[in-house]
């Protein structure tokens, strides 16, 4: 059981089908359109499979309690609280992270665009969940208003006070969006 104490687990090779070892389970899930099959423990969260397995340090953990939104990432195009939801419980998912969203030529999503065009992030730990659960509302359909946009947001904080430029982006995209 000393294992249990390292940030990831020994021997783990995120490249490779992996052994499981005692008491894990298997898993596969799409992520960033990669389909992978790996072994978890029931306990680990989608977030510490993300970071701590795959090494995709987009998500961050910010309150590890589903407050901040800071590791928000898409499930089946669903914006989730990646802290909050055990992988074993996405078996058969298609997951996106902040890594996922720009195209494989390495073009920007217009989101991610749409972040730097209107300098909507300062310190920048909050970016990857922010844009993550813009696309999401966007593809949810759910806000039209900067006051829709702000509700549908809400669960997504960010301490440096970029708001109202992260509401403009959202507009942007929106706008694009509706225009074609």
């Amino acid at each position: 059981m000393a294992d249990l104490d390292l940030p990831a687990r020994q021997g783990f090779t995120p490249d490779a089908p992996s052994a499981a070892l005692p008491g894990e389970i298997p898993l596969t899930l799409t992520i960033n359109g990669e389909r992978r099959e790996l072994h978890v423990r029931p306990w680990t969260t989608l977030l510490d499979l993300l970071r701590e397995d795959l090494h995709l340090y987009g998500t961050k953990k910010g309150c590890d309690h589903g407050q901040c939104g800071a590791c928000t990432v898409l499930v089946d195009g669903q914006r989730i609280n990646s802290c909050l939801a055990l992988a074993v419980s996405k078996d058969g998912c298609e997951v996106t992270t902040v890594e996922g969203l720009a195209a494989p030529d390495g073009a920007l999503h217009p989101m991610q665009e749409a972040f730097i065009e209107h300098d909507a992030f300062q310190c920048g730990y909050c970016t990857p969940g922010q844009i993550c659960s813009a696309v999401g509302l966007v593809q949810e359909g759910h806000a039209r208003t900067p006051d829709e946009i702000r509700e549908q947001m809400s669960g997504n904080i960010c301490r440096c006070g970029a708001y109202t430029n992260i509401v403009d982006a959202i507009e942007d995209v929106l706008a694009k969006e509706t225009a074609k």
